[in-house]
């Protein structure tokens, strides 16, 4: 079941997709979902940076929000494996060109910074 909107209604859908998708994390979480059914210790070593206490907390708001399949495998030692629903997909979807973008912006502000760097 989706988590209730923070408060009030959303002005756009812009700022419904946003509520889903903020936070460092998660779209990151999504890009790495999309390539394959990850166990926790996988999302962890793909994402450096991210804490554990972040990743649990981003993993449970999107598995709220239908983004991600949790499922538990009863095995010794338990076996959780998180993979990404067909809503999900389908805003990994619309956040391609958005990925897009960025990877412009990359090589547009990458070659400036190297520029600025070899002229002092």
């Amino acid at each position: 079941m989706p988590r209730s909107p923070r408060t009030g209604p959303y002005i756009c859908g812009i700022d419904a997709a946003m509520d889903v998708v903020s936070g460092k994390w998660k779209s990151l979480i999504l890009w790495e979902l999309d390539h394959s059914t990850r166990r926790f210790g996988e999302l962890r070593r793909a994402l450096p940076g991210v804490s554990e206490k972040m990743l649990v907390q981003h993993l449970r708001e999107m598995e709220e929000d239908g983004l991600v399949h949790r499922e538990i495998y009863r095995e010794v030692p338990p076996r959780v494996e998180y993979s990404l629903t067909e809503h999900g997909r389908t805003l990994n979807a619309a956040l391609g060109p958005l990925g897009a973008w960025g990877q412009q912006r990359i090589e547009r502000t990458g070659a400036a910074r190297v520029s600025m760097e070899t002229s002092d």
